[in-house]
């Protein structure tokens, strides 16, 4: 039986400034822009100020009628990545077996640690108190027998909750949700439930096959029908074969803070880079892709580098100097888009070269992954997943 644990990070760039600036503690955090800047929107929010009903990507002008006493700033990816790194670090001392999927979140494959540290769900309550031990920080915990039940029921107790679904209940935990909790869905797909009335996990539970093939298309119906019965469901639409590999992302509004539009980009970056992981490709070939709001004019650049892109940091860093190369400054960003171009399996890649392109704390959890892959063959670590930051 396999175990997982689905690791959220509380409200993190919010928590992270009450961390580094105790007066912040117990006030209402808001981060993504100040209040004279009218054309910011929210990024994250301290539970505090989500008491007043302000929440990601709300406009700062908005969150202010809210609650005009809030603390507001503009936030430090910098720093969210170095808090980020200590998390990753702590996680990696209790499975080798990581996955990484944003700056604030991450999977843990648990299965077979109980003679290491006892039950799951003690091991689940003992990474969550070493988290706070060491970083300051609170997380979220999700435990499952597979990645999406267990990314579902993280969010079930928060902030700083632990949920345990006992194996054989998936099934049970999930078609009792509402269909804004499944996992995957998106924009158009949540419109197509609402279209078609189904407004509960139950109501596509009961639903043939067949008929959810007919309203959404074979993979997005394959893919509902496991979802709603708590199976392993999260890889429905990964890519197969395809040469290259994108994300991109559509916002409601002009984006001109120059923090809220690095913050979109390191989301988009992790979203992409992770995906190539799981393909087991590679790519020294990177693109981006910039809208603007005002005609909808669209413009991309590409770079060809001359190793295979080893990290998500390095992956964001490009990433953002690709922009900032092509962005036309003061004009505002409707979308974004970033991604991979010829892909091609995975090689090896010499030592030294990896080595020199890593920060110091990096260079150690890869030294330890390096060596487990060594000692253990089977044990097949992926270098970036632990590697992010």
């Amino acid at each position: 039986m396999s175990y997982f644990i689905h690791a959220d990070l509380d409200a993190f760039y919010a928590s992270v400034e009450q961390l580094d600036h105790p007066e912040y503690k117990d006030k209402p955090v808001i981060v993504g822009g100040l209040p004279g800047d009218r054309r910011s929107v929210v990024s994250t929010a301290s539970y505090e100020a989500r008491k007043y009903g302000i929440h990601s990507a709300m406009p700062v002008v908005q969150a202010v009628k809210l609650c005009p006493g809030g603390i507001y700033v503009r936030g430090n990816m910098k720093r969210y990545r170095e808090k980020s790194l200590e998390v990753m670090t702590v996680f990696s001392d209790f499975t080798p077996d990581l996955q990484q999927l944003s700056v604030d979140e991450a999977f843990l494959d648990i299965t077979g640690t109980e003679r290491l540290f006892g039950p799951h769900s003690a091991l689940a309550q003992e990474i969550k108190k070493t988290v706070l031990e060491k970083t300051g920080l609170t997380v979220s915990a999700g435990l499952a027998s597979n990645k999406y039940v267990a990314k579902i029921a993280s969010g079930i107790s928060k902030p700083d909750g632990l949920f345990i679904i006992e194996p054989g209940d998936e099934e049970k935990f999930m078609i009792n949700l509402p269909v804004s909790k499944i996992w995957g869905a998106g924009k158009k797909t949540r419109e197509l439930f609402e279209k078609h009335g189904l407004k509960s996990c139950a109501d596509i539970h009961r639903l043939s096959p067949e008929i959810l093939r007919s309203l959404f298309g074979r993979a997005l119906g394959v893919f509902l029908y496991r979802a709603v019965r708590g199976q392993a469901a999260e890889n429905f639409e990964r890519e197969r074969g395809n040469r290259s590999m994108s994300a991109e992302r559509t916002f409601p509004y002009d984006l001109y803070d120059e923090f809220e539009i690095e913050t979109e980009l390191f989301s988009i970056a992790s979203e992409v880079f992770f995906r190539l992981l799981e393909s087991g490709c590679q790519s020294r070939t990177i693109n981006i892709k910039i809208r603007y709001g005002e005609d909808f004019s669209t413009e991309g650049s590409q770079e060809t580098l001359d190793n295979p892109v080893g990290t998500l940091n390095e992956l964001y860093d490009k990433l953002l100097a690709l922009f900032h190369k092509k962005y036309q400054e003061g004009r505002g960003v409707r979308l974004i888009g970033a991604g991979f171009a010829s892909l091609e399996p995975k090689s090896a890649v010499r030592q030294t070269e990896l080595f020199d392109s890593l920060s110091e704390k990096e260079r150690i959890l890869e030294k330890s992954i390096l060596a487990i892959n060594s000692k253990y063959p089977n044990a097949a670590l992926k270098r970036g997943r632990l590697l992010t930051f």
